[in-house]
C-alpha cells in the first residue's frame, strides 16, 4: 500500500504549468544558421554587441513533486494552467494564436524601425463606398495627409481623428493626388455600425523604401519580441554600432508608432538576461515595477515607454552614462 501511495504521489499530474527561463535570441545574428533579419538591396552593418530578445519556457505536464519544487524555486513560476491556456480554447489554438502574435509583432517593430529610420508610412484610400461623404470628392489611390490640419500617421489615426467629430459635421482631410497636395471639406454621416461619424472610405498603409525585410525566426510566440526586433533592424541599416559592444537584452511589445507596451512572465525573462550575460535589460515602463521585485545582480533595468527612449538608453549606455533607470 505504501508503494501504491507513493507512486501516485509521484505520477499524478495536477492543473499547472511550470513557467521558467526560455531561451535568449540575438537578433543582429543567427538562428539555425540564418540570420534573424535579412536585409536584400541595402548595405547592412555589423555590431560587436548583441541585442537579445528573451523568453519564457512554458512545461505543459508537471507532477505534483515537480510542482512544489519549482515553486520554492525563485528562477521559475507554477501558475494554474487556465491563465496559459484558456479553457475554452484548445492547446492548438493557443498555440496559432501566439503564432499569430509573433507575426505581428514582427510587422509592427518593421513599421516602427522604418519610421525611425525616416520611411514614412503612407495612408493611403483604398476604396470609396458609393453614395457615401466622400464619393466623388476623394479617389482609390489618393493619399491622407492631414485631418482638419493634424497630420495622419497610421490608418488606426485617420479612423480615429474622423471618428471623434460629431456625425453631421465637417472634417477638412488634406490628400495627395498624382504628386499633387490638396483639400477637401467632407460632412461626416453615422455609421451604422456603431453609430459614429465616417465618411465611408477604406484606407490602406504603405511604406516605401528601396530594400527588403525579412525576419527568420521560428519557435517563439507571442509579441513581446517586437522591439527588440526593431532595435536590431534599426542597428543593421545604421553605421553606428547600437550595443557598444555589450550584451544588451530586453522586451515589450511595440507599435506602428514605436510606443512600447507591457509583456508577461518579467521574472523569468529576467533570469534568462542574467544568464545570457546582459549588460541592462529594456524594460517596458508599465513592467517596471514588477521588474524591481525580481531584479537580478549587475542587470540595469532601462525604463522605456518608446521606442526613441530605447535608442537613447543604447545611447547612454554606450558612451557611458546611465539611462532612465526604473525607480520605486
Amino acid at each position: 500500500m505504501v508503494i501504491v501511495l507513493t507512486w501516485l504521489t509521484l505520477s499524478v499530474r495536477v492543473p499547472y504549468v511550470l513557467l521558467g527561463p526560455g531561451p535568449t535570441v540575438d537578433t543582429l545574428g543567427e538562428a539555425d544558421r540564418k540570420p534573424v533579419i535579412q536585409v536584400d538591396g541595402a548595405p547592412q552593418y555589423t555590431s560587436q554587441g548583441q541585442l537579445r530578445l528573451v523568453t519564457v519556457g512554458v512545461t505543459k505536464d508537471i507532477s505534483l513533486p515537480e510542482a512544489v519544487w519549482f515553486w520554492m524555486n525563485d528562477d521559475y513560476a507554477v501558475v494554474p494552467r487556465e491563465l496559459i491556456f484558456p479553457p475554452d480554447k484548445t492547446d492548438q489554438q493557443v498555440d496559432e494564436d501566439n503564432t499569430k502574435d509573433f507575426k505581428e509583432s514582427q510587422s509592427t517593430a518593421e513599421t516602427a524601425a522604418l519610421r525611425a529610420l525616416g520611411f514614412a508610412v503612407q495612408v493611403k484610400v483604398k476604396e470609396i463606398e458609393k453614395g457615401k461623404p466622400a464619393d466623388g470628392k476623394l479617389q482609390a489611390g489618393d493619399q491622407v495627409t492631414t485631418v482638419d490640419g493634424q497630420q495622419v500617421t497610421s490608418a488606426t489615426q485617420l479612423r480615429e481623428l474622423i471618428t471623434a467629430k460629431a456625425p453631421g459635421g465637417t472634417v477638412t482631410l488634406g490628400y495627395v493626388r498624382d504628386g499633387k497636395p490638396a483639400t477637401v471639406a467632407v460632412t461626416t454621416a453615422k455609421n451604422p455600425q456603431g453609430g459614429k461619424a465616417y465618411v465611408g472610405i477604406t484606407s490602406e498603409e504603405s511604406q516605401p523604401h528601396p530594400f527588403t525585410l525579412k525576419i527568420d525566426l521560428d519557435n517563439i510566440g507571442g509579441p513581446s519580441a517586437g522591439l527588440m526586433f526593431a532595435l536590431g533592424i534599426i542597428d543593421k541599416l545604421k553605421p553606428e554600432d547600437l550595443t557598444g559592444g555589450a550584451v544588451i537584452a530586453g522586451t515589450g511589445t511595440i507599435d506602428g508608432d514605436g510606443n512600447v507596451g507591457p509583456i508577461g512572465g518579467v521574472p523569468q525573462k529576467l533570469v534568462a538576461a542574467r544568464e545570457a550575460h546582459a549588460k541592462a535589460f529594456l524594460t517596458p515602463a508599465d513592467n517596471c515595477a514588477e521588474a524591481l521585485a525580481n531584479a537580478q545582480p549587475g542587470l540595469k533595468l532601462a525604463k522605456v515607454k518608446t521606442l526613441d527612449e530605447a535608442l537613447k538608453a543604447l545611447d547612454d549606455l554606450k558612451a557611458g552614462r546611465e539611462p532612465a533607470l526604473c525607480s520605486k
